[in-house]
């Protein structure tokens, strides 16, 4: 029965022409359909060069002052772009660029701003700036476009990247090789033999102010001294000259430096020698006295001559004391280093002071042998007193003269050269300050004052002395530093025959870096900007996009072939044919009943001949759809297939389940089982996985895709294609064939409770005249 049904089929298939064109129409359509997806699709990406982009630069560029290497990372970008074919890049200005885009000449923009390379230079600063693209994009044209201008926009991003970290690393390389190589050049050579020199100069330099310090130190002491000898000095003076010591108190009350105190001591000074004047001024008057007093008595005038010269006698070891206080002043100038200008000046002025206090001690000394002579002479020759008178005012105005040479030597001499010394170390005398203002304060004597000073002095020379042993420190450290650069200096020159472990290391790193800097910079500097390259290791390859949308676009043309060919042919058996199949003539008898499905059944025909009878030529047809679209996949457009026949397997067993489901959709429910067919397609285009990963869809889809017979349609035929893992091909067409089960079941089964539903519903739609 089945064989006679589709034989009647095939000869009313192929009775005339217009029979057979529409039946080789029915099997070319839906692989037209397949092939020109394709074929359109085959490499979408290899064909984006006609999609123009502009590219706008406004990069000022940057110049760093530490590395005076100019950054344009704009200018990189354009020139990486000039040499990108990925995409039309139109370089036009920025307003022409953003008007392009929305008139829709360009798909896309890129704006460089000015700042861009100053913000990405900012990784060198505490104030880092992100530096950005302005990037417009016009997503009415076309929906694919925006996708594919945004990987051109993702390739600028990356080149950014890449160049910058290439720009640092190449900058930084090429500055390690130029240092390297200068450091081996005859003119490092000499600048190191100028450093070490310049070095040695310091260290010397600072064992100098060692010294120096420490004799400063040495100096205060003895200007302690000098104060303690002009205490002295005043105190075996007259009156007056414990009135000069108030003074001296006064004027170092309001002392806030060494340097005032020095002015001070000078006025103190000064006064006493005022004051020794004045005394010479009161031996004058006695001795005028006491030669007046010759014609009254000579003892008397003797005796007060005698008295006198004791005086002036007593006060040389004044002269005494203060010219020890200026020896012990000149030991401490001459341990200055010889390079203080002002150490031979000052050693010539103390000498020049002595001198003069030697002289004026001299006068000193006549004058009281005078005086001694004289007491003699008033008792033994009257007549030669006046002589000894004159004399004696003499050798006083003499010593007069003596001191005030000491005193305007002292003062113009002296006294300038310890106020440059106190200059020079107007630091330590400062920390004075607090010592002067105490003893100003507190003291009721020069004394009290000179004992104050002596303490506090004391404190000084304590911490010059500490300053002392720092410059040493700082002059051994630079002494070391030399020998280091000497030894790595030989080192370096290939000098060195052997040496300590550091000096071993130091070569080793040596060597490390000179074969970095004589390494390509280049190859270098792409290494650093990227330093992980992605070996990409294609499993199952496919061989271009076209290929591997191919099992999506032959699959779902294979539906399409279902559901054409029940469009186009009738899936019921009208009762002339039955009667012909039966060989009952042109009509089936009355008892048969109304037209329909299994009216013949009485006779043999059966529900399940008559559902199989007219499948064949739908099977038929099916086969040759599915044999069509896929040799034309293979051998037209050169789809990739490891595997042709078992792709061929593929198609013919879509094709057998997938028109059995859209026929026994259509048996069962006639055109509302083709609209369910047409339903079952969209549903599957959404969600089979042949466009995006199932992982990808919403959470529906996902559940859905195990019922769906598209999704082990594609999956074995991408097995064909690149090559199965274990059973996964068989695996796969099993689910594939498993679909044909509820199809037959609904076919033959369940379909036929609702034959009569299904033909109450056809008359219905009928009656309307429309459907």
């Amino acid at each position: 029965m089945i064989w006679g049904i589709f034989k009647r089929d095939m000869c009313h298939a192929t009775r005339n022409v217009i029979a057979v064109i529409v039946s080789m129409g029915l099997v070319v359509v839906p692989a037209l359909y397949a092939w020109f997806n394709i074929a359109a699709s085959w490499d979408p990406y290899g064909n984006t060069k006609a999609l123009k982009v502009a590219v706008a630069n406004n990069d000022k560029g940057y110049k760093s002052d530490l590395i005076p290497v100019r950054v344009n990372v704009g200018e990189t970008i354009i020139s990486t772009l000039h040499a990108n074919d990925q995409l039309d890049w139109q370089f036009v200005k920025s307003d022409k660029a953003i008007d392009g885009v929305k008139s829709g000449e360009y798909y896309a923009a890129i704006v460089i701003p000015k700042g861009f390379s100053a913000d990405m230079m900012t990784l060198f600063s505490p104030d880092i700036k992100h530096a950005q693209l302005k990037y417009y994009l016009n997503e009415k044209i076309n929906p694919i476009a925006p996708h594919i201008t945004d990987q051109g926009a993702t390739t600028v991003v990356n080149t950014i990247d890449k160049t910058f970290a290439k720009t640092i690393a190449q900058v930084g390389l090429d500055l390690a090789s130029s240092i390297l190589h200068y450091s081996q050049s005859p003119q490092m050579a000499e600048y190191m033999r100028n450093l070490n020199g310049n070095l040695t100069t310091m260290a010397n330099t600072l064992s100098g102010a060692s010294q120096q310090v420490t004799s400063y130190s040495q100096l205060l002491g003895s200007a302690n001294d000098i104060v303690d000898s002009t205490g002295k000095l005043l105190a075996s003076a007259t009156k007056a000259g414990k009135q000069a010591q108030n003074a001296l108190k006064q004027g170092k009350s309001g002392a806030t430096s060494f340097t005032s105190a020095g002015a001070n001591v000078t006025s103190s000074v000064n006064t006493a020698l005022d004051q020794v004047s004045g005394a010479f001024d009161q031996v004058a008057a006695k001795v005028n006295k006491a030669f007046d007093a010759i014609g009254k008595g000579s003892d008397t005038a003797a005796s007060q001559l005698t008295a006198l010269s004791e005086q002036v006698s007593s006060g040389e070891s004044l002269y005494d004391t203060y010219i020890t206080s200026l020896n012990h002043m000149r030991e401490s100038v001459e341990q200055l280093p010889d390079s203080d200008s002002a150490k031979q000046a000052l050693l010539e002025a103390i000498d020049r002071e002595i001198t003069l206090l030697e002289a004026a001690k001299g006068d000193s000394q006549k004058l009281a042998q005078q005086l001694k002579d004289a007491s003699t002479q008033v008792t033994q020759d009257t007549a030669a007193a006046e002589s000894s008178r004159k004399e004696i005012l003499n050798r006083i105005t003499s010593a007069k003269q003596s001191i005030s040479n000491v005193r305007d030597d002292y003062a113009t001499n002296v006294k300038p050269k310890i106020d440059a010394l106190a200059s020079t170390v107007s630091t330590l005398i400062s920390q004075t300050d607090s010592m002067i203002t105490q003893l100003s304060g507190t003291a009721d004597g020069l004394d009290d004052v000179t004992g104050d000073v002596g303490t506090n002095v004391t404190s000084i020379r304590s911490t010059l002395g500490a300053i002392a042993k720092k410059l040493d420190s700082s002059a051994a450290t630079v002494k070391e530093l030399i020998t280091k650069l000497e030894t790595d200096g030989n080192a370096g020159d290939g000098n060195s025959d052997g040496g300590d472990g550091d000096n071993d290391a130091d070569s080793g790193e040596s060597d490390e870096l000179r074969a970095l800097a004589t390494a390509n910079a280049s190859t270098l500097s792409t290494l650093i900007s990227a330093p992980v390259a992605l070996h990409r290791v294609s499993v199952y390859p496919i061989a271009n996009y076209g290929s591997a949308m191919a099992p999506f676009y032959t699959i779902l043309s294979i539906w399409v072939g279902a559901i054409i060919l029940c469009a186009m042919l009738k899936v019921t058996i009208s009762d002339r044919e039955k009667a012909h199949v039966l060989g009952l003539g042109d009509t089936l008898p009355r008892i048969a009943g109304p037209s329909g499905p299994g009216n013949a059944s009485r006779w043999g025909l059966r529900l399940d001949h008559e559902y199989f009878g007219r499948y064949a030529i739908f099977a038929l047809l099916a086969l040759l759809q599915g044999t069509l679209v896929c040799l034309g996949d293979t051998y037209f457009l050169g789809v990739q297939a490891n595997h042709a026949l078992q792709f061929l397997a593929v198609g013919w067993l879509a094709a057998l389940v997938f028109s059995n489901i859209v026929y026994t959709l259509t048996v069962s429910f006639g055109d509302i089982g083709k609209a369910v067919a047409v339903v079952l397609l969209v549903m599957q285009v959404a969600g089979s996985g042949g466009t995006f990963p199932i992982e990808t869809l919403p959470k529906f889809f996902q559940m859905l895709y195990p019922f769906l017979p598209f999704p082990h349609a594609i999956d074995a035929m991408h097995a064909a294609m690149a090559g199965s893992y274990g059973n996964e091909y068989l695996l796969d067409m099993v689910y594939l064939a498993l679909f044909l089960i509820p199809s037959l079941l609904l076919g033959l089964v369940l379909r036929k409770p609702v034959i009569r539903l299904n033909n109450w519903v056809s008359r219905n739609l009928e009656s309307t005249k429309v459907m």
